[in-house]
C-alpha cells in the first residue's frame, strides 16, 4: 500500500465509505483508541461545542456519577468483593465517567474559541464537500468539523487535518494542494453544501 493510500483523507485510516478504488490490498490501520489521546493546548471549539462539553460534563456529574455510585454499593453487597465481577465492572464504570469528566473539563479550559461562519461561496465548518481526485479518477464526500466531532468513518474530516486545512476557505472549482510529510496531492473542490449543521456528537470513549 503507497503512502498516498493510508494517508486519504489526512488520517491514520481509510475511509470506508470512500468511492475511490486503489490497486492492491486495502491495510484499515485502526485509529488510536481515544482514551491514550491527550487534550492538546488550545484545541479549536465552535461556541456549539463548548456547549456540548458543558452538557455532557453536567450530565455526568449530576446524573451518571449518582447512578455508577450506587451501583457500585449494590454490588458490593453480593458477596466475596475477589470474584464478584459486577462489583468490579461498576467500579470500571465509575472510574471511566471520572475520567471523562477529568477530560471534558480540561478541553474546556485549554480551549481556543473560534468562528464558524464563512462566505456563502467558500468551503467553512460544518460544510458538506464534493471533492474530486484527479489522480484517481473519483469524487468523495466530507464534512468538514472541529476535531471533537471528526469521524473519517462517517465522512466528518477534521479541520485540523492535512485535507481539512488544504480545503478550508476555497471555492467550486479551486484545485488545491494536500501536503503530507513525504508526497502531496491535489484534489478539486466541486461542491459545497452549506445547509448542513453542527448536530454532531462529539467524540467519545
Amino acid at each position: 500500500m503507497t503512502n498516498q493510500e493510508s494517508y486519504r483523507s489526512g488520517h491514520n485510516e481509510l475511509d470506508s465509505k470512500s468511492s475511490c478504488q486503489f490497486s492492491g490490498t486495502w491495510v484499515r490501520i485502526p485509529p488510536t483508541p481515544f482514551y491514550f489521546l491527550e487534550v492538546t493546548m488550545g484545541e479549536k471549539l465552535t461556541k456549539s461545542d463548548v456547549e456540548k462539553i458543558k452538557k455532557e460534563i453536567h450530565e455526568r456529574t449530576t446524573v451518571t456519577r449518582h447512578e455508577l455510585l450506587e451501583e457500585v454499593k449494590e454490588t458490593r453487597s453480593h458477596g466475596d468483593l475477589s470474584e464478584n465481577f459486577e462489583y468490579h465492572a461498576a467500579k470500571k464504570a465509575r472510574n471511566q465517567n471520572e475520567s471523562r469528566i477529568r477530560y471534558l473539563e480540561r478541553m474546556l479550559k485549554n480551549a481556543t474559541i473560534i468562528d464558524d461562519s464563512s462566505s456563502q461561496d467558500e468551503v467553512g465548518l460544518n460544510n458538506t464537500v464534493t471533492l474530486y481526485y484527479p489522480d484517481d479518477d473519483c469524487e468523495e464526500t466530507y464534512k468538514l468539523t472541529t476535531s471533537i466531532r471528526s469521524n473519517s468513518l462517517d465522512g466528518r474530516l477534521d479541520m485540523e487535518s492535512p485535507l481539512g486545512k488544504a480545503i478550508l476557505g476555497h471555492k467550486v472549482g479551486d484545485i488545491v494542494t494536500v501536503s503530507l510529510p513525504d508526497f502531496s496531492y491535489e484534489v478539486e473542490i466541486r461542491n459545497i453544501d452549506k445547509s448542513t449543521t453542527d448536530d454532531d456528537d462529539i467524540r467519545s470513549f
